[in-house]
């Protein structure tokens, strides 16, 4: 079994997929791989869960298509602390993410959870481009 955490954002339907694509198209047979579809809320008034997120809901649409296994996954707080945990609570043999472009001040300021999760994981990390090489 091979154990993958995805970094799923709020709003990248596109961003999403293509991690899904990704994953689909790793090495082995599909039903050998559990994709641990993962969110970090970080300001979540409504108290919605990762289930009801439609990046969430598509990108396990493609993956179950795909034969993938899918599992939901949530946390609240600082998106790179809380993925590198979640890597660590489902003993993940990889991480997936797909970051955005940012100008290094952009960087600077907000900060790159992808930059973060590659630096700063003991396991590796799969940084799957965005729509249009991104």
């Amino acid at each position: 079994m091979y154990d993958v955490l995805v970094a799923v954002g709020l709003d990248d339907e596109q961003r999403t997929r293509a991690q899904a694509e990704a994953i689909v198209g790793l090495p082995g047979a599909p039903d050998d791989v559990t994709a641990h579809l993962c969110h970090v809320f970080q300001d979540n008034p409504e108290g919605a869960s990762v289930h009801q997120l439609g990046t969430v809901r598509r990108a396990r649409e493609t993956l179950e298509a795909a034969g993938v296994n899918c599992v939901h996954y949530e946390a609240s707080g600082d998106p790179s602390e809380e993925l590198l945990a979640a890597a660590d609570d489902v003993d993940a043999d990889l991480v997936c993410v797909s970051g955005r472009k940012r100008s290094p001040a952009g960087k600077a300021v907000f900060g790159s959870t992808t930059q973060a999760l590659v630096l700063n994981a003991d396991r590796p990390v799969l940084a799957v481009p965005g729509p249009d090489g991104e």
